[in-house]
């Protein structure tokens, strides 16, 4: 889920989906949280992430705009679950797993 909202801000800031910063975010999760994951299976999560967040996301009507980007995230960082768009971000996610 953080991969996703992570995509659909950095689109909304740089209009590109930019998989550098999906990289960047899945090592920093993983290393914060003190886990491994093996290389191909951060490849996989990371393609779906960006096509959760530039197919599914459009499809359902999300739409991140650079006004709502620091609506998604908590000043920590973490994802603000209490925001509506972040909400219906994680039933997207849900249904695509």
């Amino acid at each position: 889920m953080l991969l996703v909202a992570i995509a659909a801000a950095s689109y909304a800031l740089t209009n590109e989906w930019r998989v550098d910063h999906i990289v960047e975010c899945c090592r920093r999760w993983l290393k914060k949280n003190g886990l491994k994951m093996d290389w191909l299976d951060r490849v996989r999560i990371g393609q779906l992430a960006l096509k959760i967040a530039s197919k599914d996301l459009l499809e359902a009507g999300v739409a991140v705009r650079l006004s709502s980007v620091n609506a998604l995230f908590t000043s920590e960082m973490e994802l603000n679950e209490s925001s509506t768009m972040v909400q219906r971000m994680m039933a997207l996610c849900h249904n695509a797993l």
